[in-house]
């Protein structure tokens, strides 16, 4: 007995409270003002036309208008001309007629709608303003003015408690810096940073910008873009799955499937992560990092752990540069290096410590290479200290060309003459025409130059103090067979352009290999 009437006692303050609540509610509507009052059948029953400067309130929210009539048993009234809502003390809201339902707080207006929030106006030709909600909708084109930005859109509603703008269809925002063209975008009038959820085009003057998933604060002109993203210029096209942008500082930062595509040098950078510093004229990308440069004939492929490029004050890139763990391959070049250098002002390529460059059947090495393109062709090359061309003339022998400098000439991308400056060595196995070995000719000279057909040795030209010895095969002492210096390096040449990123011992790239005891060619 005593627990059933706990039960009801409860259930009646229950009944109470929710009572009281609604009551709180039922609020009326006031007539504050007008010059006149009067009751019109024709309108309508419980209609009273107010006429005159009226001024109607329902709670903390004020009604102004030129006349009103006003239904105070349903708490509905729909207001004529000069239509003005004062939300709050920042909130205002015009039009030319308003229909409003107070019991459900809604206001309805039409003609010549003005939204103004702070310094934020929307304006449109309908808006429903849910009070309750603290939201605003118009579901028929509207556009809004937020410092210095214009946005438009077919459909959008702004909750105002959050100063937030929501536009879908034929969005666009115009700033001084880009117009931005998406179809679903939320807009933050406080912090003027504009939230994109589509596919989304922002055209500036100097690039344009696409993602479809992102942020761009139009005040500080710093952008977030995470999904599909790309970035244009003039010459160069960036493109990552996920990318930050400070145009302040010129400061990128990207990351996921980074492409830098550079038009006007014909050339691609590729990596996992990547970051620009515009200001400086630097940029880099790294972790699974390749470049590839093209022309009409021919592409070359080449990967580091890190690539660097350097750009002019016109922002046109003038250098790359790469570290650590170099390997490229073109049709016919390839090359393996710690570190390279790329100028594309004079198209010249700069290998540098422990280089290895391959050339159709000849194996070059040096301290440092330097390779000189021109009109998408090879053009030549220059060895410094420690030169030294081998190329296989059989399982059992090796042609091979050694000095303290080499210069080397290409015709059609194949080597044609080579220069030696100083202590000039060959090896050269002699053939007749048919091929049958003639001898292995060992020479020695200050000078010398050096022709080529087909990448064989057809001729050596003398010019100082030349010594020379032809030895039969049979007679060839086996410490001869080979210069001091001599690597053969088969085993380290890039094979395809897939074949760049493969990771190479530092100890098996100055491996040198015994007469005899070599390995077969690939």
């Amino acid at each position: 007995m005593h627990s059933t009437k706990h039960f009801l006692l409860t259930g009646i303050l229950l009944m109470i409270m929710v009572l009281s609540a609604f009551s709180q509610q039922k609020t009326v509507i006031h007539i504050e003002k007008a010059k006149e009052q009067q009751y019109n059948k024709n309108l309508g029953p419980d209609i009273e036309r107010l006429i005159g400067n009226v001024v109607l309130r329902q709670d903390s929210t004020w009604f102004y208008c030129d006349s009103a009539h006003l239904n105070e048993k349903s708490k509905n009234f729909d207001a004529f001309g000069n239509v003005h809502i004062k939300v709050s003390d920042t909130l205002n809201i015009y039009g030319d007629l308003l229909k409003y339902n107070g019991e459900r707080r809604e206001a309805e207006l039409f003609n010549n709608v003005k939204l103004i929030d702070d310094t934020t106006i929307l304006e449109t030709e309908y808006l429903i303003y849910y009070r309750m909600k603290k939201l605003a909708v118009y579901p028929d084109h509207g556009i809004i003015t937020s410092g210095e930005n214009v946005l438009k859109s077919k459909r959008g509603y702004y909750q105002s408690d959050r100063k937030e703008f929501y536009f879908s269809q034929d969005v666009e925002l115009i700033n001084p810096e880009y117009t931005t063209y998406t179809d679903t975008m939320m807009f933050n009038t406080r912090t003027e940073t504009a939230w994109f959820y589509s596919p989304t085009l922002m055209r500036g003057e100097d690039r344009t910008v696409y993602t479809e998933y992102g942020w761009y604060n139009t005040r500080t002109d710093i952008a977030q873009l995470e999904r599909n993203n790309q970035l244009s210029g003039k010459e160069q096209y960036v493109e990552s799955d996920w990318m930050f942008y400070d145009r302040n500082t010129g400061y990128g930062y990207a990351k996921g499937n980074v492409v830098v595509t550079d038009t006007t040098h014909k050339m691609i950078l590729k990596g996992n992560t990547g970051r620009i510093w515009e200001d400086e004229g630097r940029s880099y990308v790294t972790d699974h990092a390749s470049a590839i440069t093209y022309d009409k004939k021919d592409s070359l492929y080449l990967h580091a752990d890190t690539l660097f490029m350097f750009f002019d004050s016109l922002r046109e890139a003038r250098e790359m540069r790469a570290y650590f763990n170099v390997r490229f391959f073109r049709t016919d070049l390839q090359g393996v290096c710690d570190s390279l250098v790329y100028h594309s002002i004079d198209s010249t390529m700069r290998m540098y410590k422990s280089p290895v460059l391959w050339s159709s059947k000849n194996q070059l090495t040096a301290d440092s290479i330097f390779i000189i393109i021109a009109n998408e062709q090879l053009d030549s090359l220059v060895m410094y200290n420690s030169a030294f061309i081998v190329s296989r003339d059989s399982i059992e022998g090796f042609n091979q060309i050694k000095g303290k400098n080499m210069v080397g000439f290409f015709l059609e991308n194949e080597l044609d003459k080579i220069d030696v400056d100083g202590n000039a060595q060959t090896v050269y196995w002699v053939r007749e025409d048919d091929g049958n070995l003639v001898g292995i000719n060992l020479a020695r000279s200050s000078t010398m130059s050096i022709k080529l057909e087909e990448n064989t040795i057809k001729g050596i030209t003398y010019f100082s103090s030349p010594a020379e010895v032809m030895y039969p095969l049979k007679d060839l002492p086996k410490e001869e067979s080979v210069l001091k210096g001599f690597k053969w390096l088969s085993d380290q040449r890039p094979s395809d352009k897939n074949d760049i990123f493969r990771k190479v011992e530092k100890e098996q790239l100055i491996l040198e290999e015994k007469p005899g005891n070599e390995k077969q060619p690939d």
